[in-house]
């Protein structure tokens, strides 16, 4: 515990350095966006309002200028000439695709703050002694310092734009001064309100960031615990799985070959072997199958047909428990699908209903478009429910209550179904009707 805390200590404590690193200027970094496309929506965002701005005020001195003959034609030629200039940083910064890498983010947040001071002095120096608002412009570069600076860079920005206000005040009367004071003093607490604002939402968005890497790596461990727990159930199952028939092997050659047995009980031991070690090699395949599925080989093909080859496949094993096999789809009907992997997967949920149908039942296999664009398969039958905790495990695998079964069946066909990009799910569960679907991709999906 007290590793962990001295852990975290350490990292606020870096962290605090480096707020204060921040605070005083000294790395004048853009601090508000990481990534290229959050930095150009926010120096867009900048542009649009500086461009606004100058709008407004030629807009206001132009009126000014037709009703009282005031300002001179210079400055109008001077906020026309920075409302073009900005207007086409405007739309070179909306088009350009250039790449806007940590050093150019600097260049960009110094442009702006350059842009207007500039465009400020040279405006007020031409109205010095008359009625001038050209301190307005300075709003947006306090604006941008702070949401993009440090404390240091902040204040100096703050500065040039106390010293505009003066400037402009230069000449005029005592109330002036006094107006350019109270000017000085909202620009002052506007841009450090705004940077502490900014820099509190920094500090909340690092914890956050922190936090959320925090709960990947407790999630990663959590998916590689449970991860191993699933490989020991699985271990487990598939080992008991194995020891039976090895057991019934064992002790059927052990019995074959005592003395004092005739033909026909070593006979019999030798099938029970036989058997026992074509149902491990059945086990052992189809584990190795569902461990390492092969890469669907994906092409044009007809749903129909391959329906057909599935009933026409499982209609002998049908026809002895007395069940029917029904298939319904429409003979257009085609899909992107990997037909060994389909058919397999087909085969299993089909076998898996006959063996679940009384004599005089039907199955029935049916494909049709579904609403997303996929093809739906559905295999049904008139069977028992399946209770809702055997339900829950029927997808894990070597999990059978079939007797004779591996429990390998449903999840193959699952495994088939995702690489395809689709699913099997029990669609149906109900008395008298329990269904299976798979769904896949439909031709031009």
């Amino acid at each position: 515990m007290q590793s962990q805390l001295n852990r975290d200590g350490s990292r606020s404590g870096s962290w605090a350095r480096s707020a204060l690193a921040k605070a005083m200027g000294g790395d004048g970094s853009t601090l508000a966006a990481e990534d290229q496309d959050s930095f150009r929506g926010q120096e867009l965002a900048f542009a649009s309002l500086n461009l606004m701005l100058i709008g407004a005020l030629l807009l206001l001195q132009e009126i000014s200028r037709l009703v009282r003959g005031k300002p001179a034609p210079s400055v109008i030629f001077v906020l026309a000439l920075g409302f073009v200039i900005q207007a086409i940083y405007f739309v070179w910064l909306r088009s350009a695709s250039i790449q806007l890498f940590k050093p150019t983010q600097r260049i960009f947040a110094y442009w702006s703050l350059g842009f207007n001071s500039t465009l400020a002095l040279v405006l007020t120096s031409l109205t010095i002694g008359g009625d001038t608002a050209y301190y307005a412009l300075m709003l947006i570069p306090i604006l941008e310092a702070a949401f993009r600076l440090g404390l240091a860079a902040t204040c100096a920005v703050i500065l040039v734009a106390v010293f505009v206000s003066f400037m402009g005040a230069w000449g005029l009367k005592f109330g002036e001064y006094i107006e350019a004071g109270a000017m000085s003093v909202i620009y002052g607490v506007m841009g450090v309100l705004v940077w502490m604002l900014v820099n509190n939402l920094r500090a909340r968005e690092g914890r956050f960031v922190r936090s959320l890497e925090e709960l990947a790596r407790t999630r990663e461990q959590l998916l590689s615990e449970e991860k191993l727990a699933a490989v020991g159930r699985l271990s487990r199952a598939l080992a008991h799985e194995i020891r039976n028939p090895v057991a019934m092997i064992s002790s059927s050659l052990a019995t074959a070959v005592r003395p004092g047995q005739n033909d026909e009980e070593r006979e019999e031991m030798f099938a029970i072997a036989a058997k026992e070690a074509t149902r491990l090699e059945r086990l052992t395949t189809d584990f190795l199958l569902y461990a390492r599925p092969r890469t669907a080989q994906l092409a044009l093909g007809n749903l129909t047909d391959t329906l057909n080859y599935v009933a026409t496949v499982a209609r002998a094993y049908a026809a002895n428990k007395g069940v029917a096999i029904d298939v319904s789809a429409a003979g257009e009907l085609e899909g992107e699908f990997d037909a060994t992997q389909i058919q397999q997967a087909l085969l299993n949920l089909v076998l898996n209903a006959i063996d679940a149908c009384h004599r005089g039942d039907s199955v029935k296999l049916n494909a049709e478009l579904n609403g997303n664009g996929s093809i739906r398969i559905d295999v049904a039958g008139p069977a028992a429910p399946i209770p809702p905790e055997v339900a829950e495990r029927i997808f894990e695998p070597l999990f059978t209550t079939k007797p004779g079964g591996n429990g390998l069946g449903l999840p193959i066909a699952r495994n088939i179904a995702r690489a395809h990009g689709g699913d099997v799910v029990l669609g149906t569960n109900e008395p008298g009707r329990v269904c299976f679907s798979i769904e896949i991709p439909s031709h031009g999906s």
